[in-house]
């Protein structure tokens, strides 16, 4: 008699979500979670035990309430003891206050796309992150417009490229100095775990996943210029 052979893997529940009802009937967006998902966790020696699929709209649906396939994917984990898994962290919300909300669930929560290392504070630093750009993006498009139609300027006229241009540069100083404040205290954790060069906090922000303004990997002056700009 053969005995069966034991899953020493680590039990995980998988969270996938879609946004509307026309993209949960047409399963977009659903299989690239779910590879997301299936990379992760035969990386890293994970075992799914089962997975909540939930069709919901990212505008007004940051509530647990009405997010029933989220409540039963916590329950499942907390009975287990077990994480659960999202491809990226906007599945779970835009909104840094649900995701807050969340990680005061007691059950742990992995981002695949932002690896097997980044902790509640980490998905704090990237929600507040994501929900400040949003912010960002609708105030200067307004103010841009503001600023046009004040001067008596046409949408789209060539001759208000300089001033489009100002606009422009000023925004991106706002942008980066937004991503030095967010990104400080991710550093600071870092430092505090015993990273003491730029080299070593660089590279620990390499294998946490977390990417530069520019969305590419740290360096040693990458770090220097954010510790410069928060100063």
């Amino acid at each position: 008699m053969t005995t069966p052979m034991l899953d020493l893997r680590s039990p995980i529940v998988v969270y996938v979500r879609v946004s509307t009802d026309r993209q949960g009937r047409s399963g977009l967006g659903l299989d690239g979670q779910r590879a997301a998902v299936a990379a992760f966790v035969q990386t890293n020696g994970y075992s799914i035990v089962e997975e909540f699929e939930e069709v919901a709209s990212g505008k007004g649906a940051d509530a647990l309430e009405s997010r029933p396939q989220l409540a039963k994917a916590l329950a499942k984990a907390r009975k287990l003891k077990c994480p659960v898994i999202v491809a990226k962290l906007d599945r779970l919300s835009r909104d840094v206050a649900f995701i807050s909300g969340l990680m005061s669930q007691k059950v742990r929560f992995i981002v695949a796309d932002l690896g097997d290392k980044a902790d509640p504070f980490t998905l704090h630093i990237w929600a507040a992150m994501a929900e400040q750009e949003r912010r960002m993006i609708g105030a200067r498009t307004k103010a841009a417009l503001a600023e046009k139609k004040k001067a008596g300027a046409l949408l789209g006229n060539r001759t208000n490229l300089a001033m489009a241009g100002t606009l422009g540069v000023a925004a991106v100083k706002a942008d980066a100095d937004a991503f030095a404040r967010n990104v400080l205290p991710v550093i600071e954790a870092i430092k505090r775990g015993g990273a003491t060069t730029l080299a070593a906090i660089a590279d620990e922000l390499n294998t946490r996943n977390i990417h530069t303004a520019r969305g590419g990997t740290w360096a040693p002056m990458t770090v220097s210029r954010i510790l410069q700009r928060a100063a």
